[in-house]
């Protein structure tokens, strides 16, 4: 039985037809925009869809099979619709698009072409270019363990227990300065040694990013204060905005044993031989008295 309304089917049938695209974005956050390469605005299902933003779709197809679609869509950065703020904050990460074919002369008259998943999106020239991966995609994601020697575990989940909330875990500071390349100077810090936040997370409490996550990617001591790199430029944070940091973890048992005292819930497997060893031989100077391999 075909999903299209027998109305819309009609019309199709007819000689001239009077359709276009509408794109109904969700967000995780609850939010519902709606887009449309129709030349004004189309209420659909109650959601208003809106042509200034220029959007327009590349070819799809659609497989047979367990094969992983994907097509593009393309649209301009707009103020009051989709901001490039909104995309560094990973709002539109993993966010739902519908695919509508409506006849806009009677809007009521629709059909969902596809639903799809948002991956990867790049920008360049004021544009945005958003991957839309089919619901398939979820099936080609790993769901299992993976035997490696480091943890993969998430630092504080509850398979890790550590307790982030522990002072010695946790800091409090705030902005100095900061560098467009994407370091913040930071005071309140000063109790922490050199790298303690590498590998961490910054949470803005205050100012125009708060709410915000950064991964930081290094930390030094400086006489000026903290100097913490993030991983992307923190574009909005200004002198004065407050944040929480907590400490990194490069998931080496190393690490989880001298800094975290942890290692009764290391989730990786530190004796596992590596190649080196799988493609070894034995001669008379090795020692193989059952002792472990991880001092």
């Amino acid at each position: 039985m075909s999903a299209f309304p027998q109305p819309l089917l009609d019309h199709l049938a007819g000689e001239a037809t009077t359709v276009c695209h509408c794109w109904r974005l969700s967000r995780r956050d609850g939010t519902v925009t709606g887009f449309t390469d129709h030349d004004r605005r189309l209420t659909v299902d109650g959601i208003e869809h809106r042509p200034e933003t220029g959007f327009s779709a590349s070819e799809v197809r659609s497989s047979l099979g367990m094969a992983i679609d994907t097509a593009d869509v393309e649209g301009v950065l707009s103020s009051d619709a989709i901001t490039d703020a909104d995309i560094d904050a990973g709002l539109y990460d993993g966010a739902t698009v519908e695919t509508l074919l409506v006849n806009w002369r009677a809007p009521d008259q629709h059909a969902l072409l596809r639903r799809a998943v948002i991956g990867r999106i790049e920008r360049r020239d004021g544009r945005f270019v958003a991957e839309l991966e089919s619901l398939s995609q979820a099936l080609d994601r790993p769901m299992g363990r993976i035997i490696r020697r480091r943890c993969d575990a998430e630092l504080g989940d509850g398979r890790c227990k550590v307790d982030l909330d522990d002072p010695a875990y946790r800091g409090n500071g705030t902005v100095t300065a900061v560098d467009p390349s994407g370091r913040i100077i930071a005071s309140g810090l000063a109790t922490f040694a050199a790298g303690w936040f590498a590998s961490g997370f910054v949470t803005f409490t205050s100012g125009a990013r708060s709410g915000s996550v950064f991964a930081v990617t290094g930390h030094a001591v400086a006489n000026d204060g903290a100097e913490l790199s993030l991983w992307s430029a923190p574009d909005g944070v200004e002198a004065g905005d407050g944040f929480s940091v907590v400490a990194g973890c490069d998931k080496r048992f190393e690490t989880c044993r001298t800094k975290f005292d942890n290692v009764l819930n290391f989730r990786g497997f530190p004796q596992l031989p590596g190649n080196d060893a799988a493609y070894g031989y034995v001669n008379g100077q090795q020692v193989f008295d059952g002792g472990a391999l991880v001092p």
